[in-house]
C-alpha cells in the first residue's frame, strides 16, 4: 500500500489527532514534527480525493486521549518543579498509561500495520516536552547523566524530579596525625554515643573514635555551599590515621547529593574549606568534576612517596644504611599480609615494587628514609620486616631492628597517567544534541 492509503486506513478510525496519525510515519521526511506529518497527510489525502480538509479536534483523539495537546503544560510543570534548582543539563522520561500503549497497538493493527511501526507515544512525549523545557530554561539535553531527570507520570498526573549528584575534585593535605580520612564511628556504641542508657566512655558520647576527619573538615562545607542534602567523600586510597599527608596532596572527590547550586566559585570554596579546617587539613586545585571522576580517583593505579622517621635497635653507620637502601631500590618486595591489617585483609602474599629508596642518617640510631613505591606497598613493614613477613626489608638488610616512629605521605601519582585528565572535569563536558529530548523513555592504601 502507498503512504496515503495507509494514512486513509488509519484516519478512518477517527477521531485521531494529527500527532498520533503522524507518529506512525515518524521515520519519513525528517525535520517535521509528528503533528506536522499527520496534518500534511490529511491535506494530501483531501487534495488527492478532491474533498474538503476537515481538521480533527485533538482533545477528542481516542489513541492518546488528548495527551498530545498537553506538551506545553507538562513542560511548564517541569520548570515549576525546579524553579529554585540550578542545572544546565536535563532529560525527560515518560511513564505511559497502559491503555494508551494498548490503543497504539490496536490503532496500527486495525490498519494492517506492524504494531512497532513509526515511533512510540512515550518517545514523542519525551521529545516534545523536553524541547519545550530546553527553551524555557536554556538548559541542554544530556542522555548519559544529566543534572536533572524529569519523569512524567501521566497516569498519576505528576512530575517526578531526580536531582543528580554533583562532584568537586581536589587534593588534600593532612597536616596533623590522628585524623582519619573518613568519619570513624565508635565500635563500642556503634556510633550512637550510648551503651545501654549510659554515655559511652570510649567516645565520650560523641559516637566517633576521632572527633575530626578529612571528610568532616571538608565535605560539610561543600554540601552547604552547593545547598545539597548530603555529601560523601571519595579518596584515592588513604594514609594511616597517624600519618600526615603532605607534598602533592591526595586526590579526592566530594559528591554532593541533590544540590540546588552546581556552578560555584571553586577558588572561594577552597578558601572556605581551608578556613573551616583551621590548619589541620588544607585543600587545593579544586575543580568541578563529572561523576566519572569518582571511579577514576578510586580506581586509577597510583604510586606513593613516603618519608619515614626510623629508629634502629642497634647502631648503624651511614655506608651500611646507604648500601641497604640501594639494594631496596628497584627491588620487588614480597609481603605477606601484615599483622596490623590481617583482621581486614585476606591472608596472601603480595608483590610490590620499590621505585626509589634514599635516606639520611641522623645519628647511629636514627634516620630519615624516603621511599617511592608501587600502590599497596606496606611501608612500615618494608622498614621493620614484620617478623619476616616482608622480604626483603630494611631491617633484614641491615640485620637490626627498625621501627617507623613517624610517617608522612609526600606524593600520590597516577602510575600511567595523571589524575587530572581534562575530560573528567565539568568545564569540558561535551555538548549533547537536543533533537530527542527524551532519551530513555522509562527513565525512571596503606
Amino acid at each position: 500500500m502507498s503512504i496515503l492509503a495507509d494514512a486513509r486506513a488509519l484516519d478512518a478510525q477517527e477521531p485521531v489527532c494529527d500527532a498520533c496519525l503522524g507518529r506512525v510515519f515518524a521515520d519519513r521526511s525528517h525535520g517535521l514534527t509528528n503533528d506536522e506529518r499527520g496534518r500534511s497527510l490529511r491535506i494530501a489525502a483531501a487534495l488527492d480525493d478532491d474533498e474538503p480538509h476537515e481538521p480533527i479536534d485533538p482533545e477528542s483523539c481516542w489513541v492518546c486521549e488528548g495527551r498530545c495537546t498537553a506538551f506545553d503544560e507538562w513542560a511548564e510543570r517541569c520548570v515549576a518543579a525546579v524553579e529554585d534548582i540550578e542545572f544546565d543539563t536535563y532529560q525527560v522520561g515518560t511513564r505511559t498509561p497502559a491503555l494508551i500503549e494498548e490503543n497504539e497497538r490496536l490503532f496500527r493493527e486495525s490498519a494492517d500495520l506492524d504494531p512497532e511501526t513509526g515511533e512510540l507515544f512515550k518517545s514523542e512525549f519525551n521529545r516534545e516536552v523536553g524541547k519545550r523545557v530546553g527553551r524555557l530554561t536554556d538548559a541542554t539535553v544530556e542522555f548519559g547523566r544529566p543534572a536533572v531527570q524529569f519523569t512524567l507520570d501521566l497516569e498519576a498526573d505528576r512530575v517526578e524530579v531526580d536531582v543528580h549528584s554533583t562532584f568537586v575534585y581536589g587534593r588534600y593535605r593532612k597536616l596533623e596525625g590522628d585524623i582519619p580520612q573518613t568519619e570513624w564511628p565508635c565500635s563500642d556504641c556503634d556510633g550512637s554515643g550510648y551503651v545501654g542508657k549510659q554515655v559511652c566512655e570510649t567516645c565520650d558520647g560523641t559516637g566517633y573514635l576521632y572527633q575530626d576527619s578529612v571528610e568532616g573538615l571538608t565535605a560539610p562545607v561543600v554540601r552547604d555551599v552547593m545547598d545539597g542534602t548530603d555529601a560523601t567523600f571519595h579518596g584515592a586510597g588513604r594514609e594511616d590515621v597517624d600519618a600526615r599527608m603532605l607534598g602533592t596532596g591526595r586526590p579526592f572527590v566530594i559528591e554532593v547529593m541533590e544540590p540546588r547550586r552546581r556552578n560555584v566559585d571553586v577558588e572561594r570554596l577552597e578558601g572556605d574549606i581551608n578556613a573551616f579546617a583551621e590548619g589541620r587539613v588544607e585543600v587545593e586545585r579544586l575543580r568541578l568534576a563529572t561523576y566519572e571522576m569518582v571511579e577514576r580517583v578510586k580506581g586509577l593505579n597510583a604510586s606513593k612517596r613516603y618519608r619515614a622517621e626510623v629508629e634502629f635497635g642497634d647502631a648503624i653507620d651511614a655506608e651500611t644504611l646507604a648500601d641497604a637502601l640501594a639494594e631496596l631500590e628497584g627491588a620487588t618486595i614480597e609481603q605477606y599480609t601484615p599483622h596490623r591489617v590481617d583482621h581486614r585483609r585476606a591472608n596472601l602474599t603480595r608483590e610490590r615494587a620499590v621505585y626509589e629508596a634514599e635516606g639520611e642518617r641522623a645519628d647511629a640510631y636514627h634516620a630519615t628514609v624516603e621511599i617511592h613505591g608501587e600502590g599497596g606497598l606496606y611501608i612500615k613493614e618494608l622498614i621493620s620486616g614484620d617478623e619476616g613477613r616482608t622480604e626483603p626489608s630494611l631491617a633484614g638488610l641491615l640485620g637490626v631492628d627498625a621501627t617507623v616512629t613517624a610517617l608522612d605521605v609526600v606524593g600520590v601519582y597516577g602510575e600511567a597517567e595523571d589524575f587530572e585528565a581534562e575530560e573528567f572535569f565539568r568545564e569540558d563536558t561535551a555538548a549533547t544534541s537536543d533533537t530527542d529530548a527524551g532519551g530513555p523513555a522509562d527513565a525512571a592504601d596503606e
